[in-house]
């Protein structure tokens, strides 16, 4: 295959899963190319040092060079980086690229709102098998860990309060994630819990919501689940060029002992300290002088305050 022509490319986190997609990745690359034909890995880390590639950069890269189908091979936090890795100064680098995911890390909370398959090797079939959907991507922008304002993309979740400082303790683990994604997320919530406290902060939307209240956790969602199979917004759908905003208010640990099964059931939407409106864009400034952490689909970049922005239909997902 000569350069420039237009190619598969896969952007492989081997270190995903605990390592295990670095194991498997012989056994998934030639099922991709048995049903794909020839496929170009991008890995973001050798399997045996320390350094990682950036995904987004390396999907920018796989983009230039004529790749017509991207696939995501990693957990959630690597399928947000090769989604950033479609836009380059605010525009798609190629509109008619198509994403296609493997999800092989801790969460899998993308893939679930698709129904596509746990399974890597299944997963693969369902790309072959060629059907998209147009999807919405949301914009966020929000101060960096080095104080500075920046932005970036996200095809899931971006959350803030609990959920931010929960994605730390996540990322953060090591004996707890060796017995799985939900034994995972459920210890850091819990232990997170524990300590948090809601803080006032104000929500604005362009569709005239404009509330202060002590947030506890609040979702801004394209997709359905996080926190590793958690339904924070069941009606959600990501191409109706709408976020679901779920606002939950002086969230406290009990609630999470005795609302738990409500959350990953969906059905706390319905609870007294819930609010759910809709929205194209949202604004969320913090009220109080403690930081407010933000969550972008498993990944902790920083805090409020911060816009979030809807692109309808702004990528292709092969699924």
């Amino acid at each position: 295959m000569s350069e420039g022509m237009p190619h598969v490319a896969a952007i492989v986190n081997p270190r995903s899963g605990g390592g295990r997609t670095g194991r498997a990745w012989r056994v998934i690359s030639e099922t991709l190319e048995k049903e794909l034909g020839p496929v170009r890995a991008h890995f973001t880390a050798a399997p045996s040092t320390p350094h990682f590639l950036p995904a987004a950069e390396l999907t920018r890269k796989a983009l230039r060079d004529g790749a017509q189908l991207v696939i995501a091979v990693g957990g959630d936090g690597t399928i947000d980086e090769v989604v950033n890795g479609f836009f380059e100064l605010g525009q798609a680098i190629n509109p008619e690229a198509h994403l296609a995911v493997l999800n092989a890390g801790t969460g899998g909370d993308f893939r679930r709102t698709f129904d596509l398959p746990e399974d890597a090797i299944e997963g693969v079939k369902r790309i072959a098998s060629g059907n998209t959907r147009r999807i919405d991507i949301g914009r966020l922008t929000f101060i960096a860990e080095d104080g500075q304002e920046t932005d970036r993309y996200f095809n899931n979740i971006a959350s803030f309060g609990l959920s931010g400082e929960t994605v730390r303790a996540v990322n953060d683990a090591t004996w707890q994630k060796s017995f799985g994604g939900n034994f995972t997320f459920t210890w850091a919530t819990l232990m997170t819990a524990w300590r948090h406290k809601a803080r006032p902060v104000r929500i604005e939307t362009d569709r005239g919501f404009d509330e202060t209240m002590n947030i506890g956790l609040a979702a801004v969602a394209n997709g359905r689940f996080f926190g590793s199979g958690l339904k924070v917004a069941p009606d959600a759908e990501p191409d109706d060029g709408l976020f679901d905003l779920v606002m939950m208010r002086d969230l406290g640990f009990m609630d999470l002992l005795t609302g738990g099964g409500d959350l990953r059931e969906g059905t706390h939407v319905n609870g007294p300290k819930v609010k759910v409106v809709r929205a194209r864009s949202v604004t969320a400034t913090p009220m109080g002088p403690e930081p407010v952490l933000i969550d972008v689909d498993g990944e902790g970049p920083g805090r409020l305050p911060a816009r979030f922005e809807i692109l309808p239909g702004a990528l292709t997902l092969r699924c």
